[in-house]
């Protein structure tokens, strides 16, 4: 059963979500597969999410009105 916190608040942007990981993953040379990747290590996912949310973060810092 998936907790309530684990839903995109905008299901849409799944696809984005996607690809935006596999860019970063790609970027620190980690190869992700279409659909389940349990085989990479938790090391990496957590590297990948990290480097996701940093980038996220600059977006946002980079485009807020000053």
């Amino acid at each position: 059963m998936a907790s309530r916190n684990s839903r995109l608040t905008v299901p849409e942007a799944r696809g984005a979500l996607e690809q935006f990981k596999n860019e970063v993953a790609s970027s620190m040379n980690i190869n992700l597969q279409q659909g389940y990747n349990g085989d990479i290590s938790a090391r990496d996912a957590g590297r990948i999410g990290g480097q996701m949310v940093k980038r996220m973060i600059e977006y946002a810092e980079s485009n807020m009105q000053k």
